[in-house]
């Protein structure tokens, strides 16, 4: 059959300039189609918690799977109660179960708040990969706050005060994340308190997305700037990093109660968009949120696993005398390359997304490019996320949680059971020695 002729273009012109699918995504498809083809990649690109799922979360998921009928579209009221019980201890406050809406993923409840919210974005960088697209998709301006390698990207006030005084709009959305994605850095209480009186001062209203807040290293308890702007915070979370239930699809948020508007603007959204998360899961995170003894151990079990490795590869990345800062939770690093710029451009490459292609090319190391998180193109940064090698498959994932709970010392839980790490950690300084040498 011949094809009609002057088929109109249907798809939204949004979409043929600069909203594309998400980097991380886009990544993990990439690696799957290269492994497909027998190739071997090591896989620093996708940030995502493989631990097994706790066999209480198992099983509560079988004894739930007969739940299908429509739950209510601000959550499910027993989910919403303990939700609000155990965000209540961690943000040392009485929270309502009228605060909590439930949605499928901490990633379409950022979405519905930015769309519900006014203003214009300010945004940290570097910064999770879908924030600013989504504020793109909704047609609400971006300004961005930037951060510098020097400084290990913290979020300075002034940086922020820079970025304020370029928007329009009487009321601004500030959307911060700590533990924070890339960088690993984590705020401290006394710039929370700083950050608060700035806030409150320029009417700044703030998403804080606390989805790492349970994978912290050791270094300094996670505090949320809820506990010093609770009438201006939105904390948003979920399940799929401390718990591996990436996909699940079970997130919430916190709303303050002084902003009374805002969860019926929540709900209409939701209504109109995913109607319900997920049934049997929402059944299922009840006993997620239930403080269980057993299901907490396994949080700080796997933390300590998320923490070990990642801070073997900031050693070594180091030593190797790379501008890193050092994490104090999640599972990234962003490693700085601009002390090889020279040696680089030699090869051809001069831009964040040129040394990440390079790496995968010459060195089969799968990383994201520091301009996908809103990092200037031509500073050679890259995203290297820590969470995937030696646990590609749920099997692998297994066998890591069994040989921690084997070997108590961490050196030789990473010197004998991460065979993949070591192999790819290699590469590292065989690509530094090849810059200085000129053999790459």
């Amino acid at each position: 059959m011949a094809q009609p002729k002057n088929v109109p273009e249907f798809t939204s012109p949004a979409f043929a300039r600069d909203i594309v699918l998400s980097p991380t995504l886009r990544i993990n498809e990439r690696v799957k189609a290269l492994w497909a083809a027998g190739k071997t990649v090591y896989h620093f690109g996708f940030g995502e918690s493989r631990f097994p799922v706790h066999p209480k979360l198992q099983a509560a998921l079988a004894a739930n799977a007969h739940r299908k009928g429509y739950l209510p579209v601000q959550g499910l009221a027993a989910l919403r109660e303990v939700i609000a019980a155990y965000d209540g201890r961690t943000l040392h406050t009485t929270i309502s179960p009228d605060q909590v809406i439930v949605g499928p993923g901490s990633k379409a409840l950022i979405y519905a708040l930015q769309m519900a919210l006014a203003g214009d974005l300010l945004l940290p960088t570097p910064s999770w990969v879908s924030y600013a697209p989504q504020a793109k998709l909704l047609g609400k301006p971006v300004h961005f706050v930037r951060g510098t390698a020097v400084n290990g990207y913290q979020l300075t006030i002034e940086a922020l005060d820079e970025a304020a005084r370029q928007a329009q709009s009487d009321t601004k959305i500030l959307l911060i994340n700590s533990p924070n994605n890339p960088a690993g850095y984590m705020f401290a209480p006394e710039f929370l308190q700083e950050l608060a009186e700035y806030c409150r001062q320029n009417r700044i209203v703030v998403i804080s997305d606390e989805i790492y807040a349970r994978v912290g290293h050791g270094f300094r308890p996670h505090v949320s700037l809820a506990e010093f702007y609770p009438e201006g915070t939105i904390v948003v979370g979920g399940l799929s990093k401390h718990l591996s239930l990436g996909g699940w699809r079970l997130g919430k948020a916190i709303i303050p109660k002084e902003q009374p508007s805002l969860m019926p603007a929540l709900r209409t959204i939701a209504s109109e968009i995913w109607s319900t998360a997920t049934g049997p899961v929402q059944y299922t995170a009840v006993t997620a949120y239930s403080n269980d003894p057993e299901i907490e151990a396994y949080i700080t079990e796997c933390t300590q696993i998320h923490a070990t490795r990642t801070q073997h590869i900031w050693g070594m990345f180091d030593e190797l005398g790379m501008t890193c800062p050092q994490p104090q939770g999640g599972f990234y690093l962003i490693p700085n390359f601009d002390r090889w710029r020279e040696p680089l451009a030699r090869r051809g490459v001069h831009t964040s997304e040129e040394l990440a292609h390079f790496l995968l090319e010459e060195y089969h190391i799968a990383s994201l490019p520091g301009s996908a998180f809103g990092v200037p193109s031509e500073e050679l940064s890259l995203r290297i996320a820590t969470s995937y090698v030696d646990m590609e498959t749920d099997e692998a994932a297994a066998k890591v949680l069994i040989a921690w709970r084997q070997t108590p010392d961490k050196e030789v839980f990473m010197a004998q059971h991460q065979p993949q790490m070591r192999r790819a950690l290699a590469q590292f300084p065989q690509f530094i020695s090849d810059l200085s040498s000129g053999a790459a």
